[in-house]
Formats: C-alpha cells, structure tokens, sequence
C-alpha cells in the first residue's frame, strides 16, 4: 500500500523558518515527479515547488520565490521544502504530490504563520 506522509508543520511567528518533509512507504520518491502543494482557507490548491516542464527545472510559485526550496533526501526516501522568511499569507495546508504513472497525494500538514 502507498502512503506519503508530511510532517514538520507547525505554529511560527512571521519571519521564521521550517523544514517540511514528504516521506513514502510503497514507492520510492526519487522514480517520481514530487511537487509541494498548499491550501489555505477558501482558497484553492496551489503548487508552491515542484519539477516543472523542463529536466532539472524546479518551478516556485511567485509567492513563494527566493523564500522557499525544494530538495530531495534519496537516503530518506522523502522530498524537503525548506521555508523561509514565513509570512501570514504562507497559512496554509501543505500537501506532497508524487506523480508518474499513478498519482498519489499526502494528508498534508497544517503551517499557521501568526503572531
């Protein structure tokens, strides 16, 4: 059974930083194409980092740019968005994607940015 777990989200004051991580059981993150996604309240889900159409290109969201960074950890089986510099408006749920020839989509995890 396939199963992507985030983690690393949490409460933090305007300006600090957190390390999100998408690990896997069932497949293995690095024959995939994993992107970083968020939600927040009444808005819909946006891709905030991720591959884009081009090899070895990583797009960010506008948003997002300079701020945020997308990594893979092959030992750990997991893909890392490293987030920066947080602002309220990063409130949000953050999901994983990891997509080839099936789709498979975490749980997400909760980042509240407040102070």
């Amino acid at each position: 059974q396939v199963q992507l777990v985030e983690s690393g989200g949490g409460l933090v004051q305007p300006g600090e930083s957190l390390i999100l991580s998408c690990t896997a059981c069932g497949i293995t993150l690095s024959d995939y194409v994993v992107s970083w996604y968020r939600q927040a309240p009444g808005h819909e889900r946006e891709k905030v980092a991720g591959p884009g159409r081009s090899a070895g290109n990583i797009v960010y969201g506008d948003s997002v740019k300079g701020r945020f960074t997308i990594s893979r950890d092959r030992a750990k089986n997991a893909v890392n968005l490293q987030m920066n510099s947080l602002k309220a408006e990063d409130t949000a749920v953050y999901y994983c994607n990891a997509r080839w020839s099936d789709d498979y989509w975490g749980q997400g995890t909760q980042v509240t940015v407040s102070s």
